[in-house]
This record gives C-alpha cells, structure tokens and sequence, in this order.
C-alpha cells in the first residue's frame, strides 16, 4: 500500500451519506418500511453530513422511533 501525499489527502473527497427512518422498535436498526427511507442525500465531508444530519433528527424529535444515520461512504470506496 502506498500513502499518498498529504495534498492529496486533503483535497480527496471524503463522501458521506445521510439517511433515515421509522425503526421496528427503539432496540434495533431494521426499519419499518424501507421502502420510506428518507435519504437526505450525500455530501463532500463529515461537517456538512453532521449538519444535515442534526436538522433532520431536530426535526424528528417527537417520533422516538424515527432514526437519521450518517454513512462514511468514502470508507467502502477506498477501504484501505
């Protein structure tokens, strides 16, 4: 494995995910229905997907069952 240069890190898009829905029940990850996944969509790094992240479970509090998740979608691209 070779380590790229740390300019090359830095400018390397680091792609994140945001996606949510109603769980089964509060003690698992399955969702009700996967068909009504709310994907908020995809952004360029982890500031801006927290973000989006934050405004959608704000705007969620009131259904305990409702989750949003953030994905490190740069981690299944690259994993090394």
């Amino acid at each position: 494995m070779t380590d790229k240069p740390s300019s090359a890190r830095e400018s390397q898009q680091l792609l994140h995910l945001v996606f949510g829905g109603e769980l089964e029940n509060l003690n698992g990850t399955n969702f009700k229905d996967v068909n009504a996944l709310d994907i908020v969509g995809i952004f360029p790094n982890y500031a801006s997907a927290e973000k989006a992240w934050r405004a959608k479970a704000q705007q969620t509090v009131d259904n305990a069952h409702m989750r949003y998740y953030i994905v490190h979608m740069h981690r299944f691209l690259d994993p090394s």
